[in-house]
């Protein structure tokens, strides 16, 4: 594990005062940025090597620029930024007077959302494409209606058609209907005879008598 540039506990943390960057600015002007590790105690300064690094890069170095980004450093951000992607140090490493906390800043509060306004995808710089949604049916049309109770869509029936009988089911009714033509029923010749008692046969032959003697009776003088 590597040990901490200095004993957090006997430094001063905060905001510099004046005191403290003269004593950094003499301190490099005359043996230079050096080793930030030893830098503080060579220079008789209590506080963090950390922390003398970036108040020297990000505030006291003679030849940082102050001020807004021009059209040109812009420009030249977002063609670092599409090759060398989110690696600071280096994109200001070719911005002379930038600093690399100051581009990152500056990127996320102005060209991200420049680029993002102009159709282009900040983070592989590819224009924005939008899928666009298909168009919503016309109520008229016969959209579908969702039951609350089933959550099962029900078409409108204005636009309800009969079902249609499939072909295998015409298929199945003509091979049924030629499988009974092949497969006749034998004829059944039934005899139907009605059993008759003998006492109304003789009863009928007894009317039967009568009628011819009644007839002769009126024939004879």
């Amino acid at each position: 594990m590597r040990k901490p540039c200095c004993d957090k506990q006997d430094t001063n943390k905060g905001a510099w005062s004046k005191q403290e960057d003269e004593k950094l600015i003499n301190y490099i002007r005359i043996h230079g940025e050096g080793c930030w590790r030893t830098l503080p105690q060579a220079a008789g300064l209590l506080r963090c090597g950390k922390s003398c690094r970036l108040r020297w890069i990000n505030y006291l170095r003679p030849d940082l620029k102050r001020g807004n980004f021009t059209e040109d450093e812009e420009d030249l951000i977002i063609k670092l930024h599409a090759l060398l992607g989110n690696r600071w140090s280096l994109i200001a490493g070719r911005l002379p007077g930038r600093t690399d906390n100051e581009v990152k800043n500056y990127w996320n509060s102005h060209l991200r959302r420049k680029l993002i306004n102009m159709g282009i995808d900040p983070n592989n710089h590819r224009l924005i494409t939008h899928n666009h949604l298909p168009r919503p049916h016309d109520s008229n049309s016969g959209a579908s209606i969702i039951s609350p109770a089933s959550k099962v869509p029900v078409t409108d029936n204005t636009n309800i058609h009969p079902p249609e009988k499939s072909r295998g089911d015409n298929d199945q009714v003509s091979d049924a209907a030629s499988s009974l033509e092949d497969h006749k029923l034998p004829d059944l010749n039934l005899d139907l005879t009605i059993s008759v008692s003998a006492s109304t046969v003789d009863k009928v032959e007894d009317d039967r008598r009568k009628s011819q003697k009644q007839s002769k009776i009126i024939e004879d003088p």
